[in-house]
């Protein structure tokens, strides 16, 4: 037996040629605990631990579901570019994000497109003085590195805009080498860690210090860039978009009323374009 470091959502370990390996929940597939789990097994594993029959919550208890559903994965750990929750359907990127409207069961996911960039955009508590940029440069660099084992030279760019802090992540399809760590997984080990749902065995959230400082980080949001622009449809627009459209609509029309009410005043009617 051997304790999986990389990944406490495991069973059945075992040390196989030095390497420690277990099952992920849920999915039964093996995984190498000398790295980063996939997303999509992470995920599965997290939905079946929310079924796994533990005491009854109370009627009006709930969770932060947000992004979270149970996923269909490949043997190697890779999201399945269509992914169904009973009649709904939908296609995924390869950090397991919807990019097309839902529709029904007859929907085509031709291909599972790469997720090439991640943004993921801090935000820290308010201070009485800025951080120092390149301490926390070297911070996040060394960190994404050495916790998360990414090659340095997919981290592109550290920036601080006080109080945001922007990591840039890029690996495209020829960068992804085999058995490599992907983007997609560091992000979702990341922001696990951040909110303090550690995926680490030791259950150790990040401690972000920068020069001897702890610094709190009140919102993390992470953005995903693929090769392929999604496909979403009007429909999928925000409430608030669709408001902003409707009011520059109303605005644009009220300009002609009023164009052409001023234009008969004068006693003359001229066409205006518009």
């Amino acid at each position: 037996a051997c304790v999986c470091q990389m990944n406490k959502r495991v069973i059945n370990c075992r040390l196989e040629g030095g390497r420690c390996r277990c099952e992920a929940i849920g999915s039964g597939i093996t995984v190498d605990c000398n790295t980063l789990t996939s997303k999509c097994l992470l995920m599965k594993a997290e939905v079946m631990g929310s079924k796994s029959g533990r005491r009854e919550k109370p009627k009006d208890a709930f969770e932060d579901t947000d992004g979270l559903y149970d996923p269909e994965c490949e043997n190697s750990g890779a999201f399945k570019a269509k992914q169904c929750n009973g009649t709904t359907c939908w296609c995924v990127n390869t950090a397991g994000v919807r990019r097309t409207d839902k529709h029904d069961a007859d929907l085509k996911c031709n291909q599972l497109v790469r997720t090439m960039w991640i943004i993921i955009e801090m935000k820290h508590a308010e201070r009485d003085a800025p951080l120092n940029a390149e301490s926390l440069k070297k911070f996040f660099t060394d960190t994404i590195t050495s916790r998360y084992q990414l090659d340095g030279r997919y981290i592109t760019n550290v920036l601080y805009e006080n109080p945001y802090i922007t990591i840039d992540l890029k690996q495209n399809s020829s960068d992804k080498s085999f058995g490599g760590v992907d983007i997609a997984d560091v992000a979702y080990y990341f922001e696990k860690d951040v909110k303090g749902q550690s995926i680490f065995h030791n259950n150790a959230g990040l401690n972000v210090s920068i020069d001897n400082e702890e610094v709190k980080l009140e919102k993390t949001v992470v953005y995903y860039v693929d090769e392929i622009a999604p496909e979403f449809s009007m429909k999928s627009l925000t409430p608030g978009l669709i408001a902003v459209i409707v009011v520059v609509v109303i605005a644009i029309v009220a300009a002609i009323v009023v164009l052409v009410l001023t234009r008969r005043r004068k006693g003359k009617y001229v066409k205006a374009e518009v």
